[in-house]
Formats: C-alpha cells, structure tokens, sequence
C-alpha cells in the first residue's frame, strides 16, 4: 500500500505551481504535473477537466498567498498592506502575471479577495464607484511595477552601479538623465524596489483627498 497521499484539485494545482516555478508557465501540462506527483497524466483528470481547469485553478491559487484586510481595518494601511502583499506573490512567481490576466473563469479565491478589498473600503466610506476606482488604480500601479521590476536589467545597487557606468551618458546629449543616473543612482546603494512605497502613496494620497471631500459633501 503507498504512503503517497490522495490526489485531490488542491494537490495538483500546487504541484503545477512548482512546475512553473521551475519550469515556466510553457511548462506546464497534464504529463508534467502528474510527473512532478509521481502518477499518471490520467489520474489528474479525475479531479479536473483539463488543462484549461488546470490553469484557472492555479490563476486561483495566486491569490490564495496575498495577504487580505478585516472589513473594519482602516483603508489606508489595508491597502498599503495588501498591495505589498500582492507585489511579493507575483514577483515570487514571474508567470503568475501573465497568467491571471489570461484567464475569464474567476474562482473562489480570487472572488473572495475582491469581495474583501470592495469590503474593507466601502465600510470606510467609500462609494461604491470610488471603491472601484481606487481597486482600478492600485491593482494597476501593483501589476505595472511588478512587470517593470521582473524586467529590470539590474538588482542591487551594486548592479545599478555597473549598468550606469557601462551606459555613459554623454552629458551634453541627454543632461536630465544623466543628472538623474548620477544623482540618484551612482554610488546611493540604489534599489528600483524602494521606488514602489513613493509611487503607492502618491496613489493612496489621492484616494483620501477623494474621500475627504465625499465626506465634506
């Protein structure tokens, strides 16, 4: 009698997680995921339809690891808290991106997050037209910096260091870019990802301007 545990939907989309963690989204098939489980491709199908369920339950399964607020914490550090967290879990897996974004069947999990985000800031005042602009705004500035930093030429300081002398910038050229990779960058132990906090409070200072004057109406 084996000692591996039951399969289950749950079991699978996490084995096709770690196979597009080392292999890439391209990576990931019926076949490769019952390897990674130590069973047959057609075992997998007693628990999904194909691979297309496969792919919804792992655009699923993204959402599971972000972290989500309590209705009745206040928005500001709610939404601060969550947008890290949902930095994190899409830099953690780089197909994670590409992937929600390519799917139409919302499961479970995503449902839910939305639901608590919607939650948290309409119970803070929040109308509802307001409340989806401000989960337009934020889910946009997360996506677009995580896409920028997963694309990024360098990583540490040390890296933007190099990248900027190897650039040259002729000063007479381009004199605002050049002041700006001297100043900024050269020599400052430089790190892209410090630019994320500056960039979401510029977008959650002006959702409270919003609101404040919702409430002075």
């Amino acid at each position: 009698m084996s000692d591996r545990p039951a399969l289950s939907r749950a079991r699978i989309v996490d084995a096709a997680a770690r196979v597009a963690d080392r292999r890439g989204l391209a990576g990931v098939s019926m076949r490769n995921v019952g390897a990674e489980l130590g069973v047959e491709a057609m075992s997998l199908y007693h628990h999904l339809s194909g691979k297309d369920d496969l792919l919804d339950g792992l655009a699923d399964w993204v959402f599971t690891g972000i972290e989500l607020p309590d209705l009745d914490q206040p928005w500001r550090p709610a939404m601060s808290e969550r947008a890290a967290s949902s930095r994190a879990r899409l830099a953690a897996h780089p197909w994670a991106l590409g992937l929600i974004e390519s799917r139409r069947n919302p499961g479970p999990a995503l449902l839910h997050h939305h639901d608590t985000v919607l939650g948290c800031l309409r119970t803070n005042g929040f109308t509802v037209a307001l409340a989806a602009h401000a989960f337009s705004a934020i889910d946009a500035y997360v996506y677009g910096f995580v896409l920028t930093e997963l694309n990024l030429p360098m990583e540490s300081g040390e890296q933007a260091d190099v990248l900027v002398a190897e650039m040259a910038l002729p000063v007479g050229s381009y004199p605002y870019l050049a002041e700006m990779m001297t100043e900024q960058v050269l020599g400052k132990s430089y790190a892209y990802a410090a630019e994320f906090d500056f960039g979401l409070g510029l977008i959650l200072d002006g959702l409270e301007e919003r609101l404040e004057k919702l409430e002075e109406s």
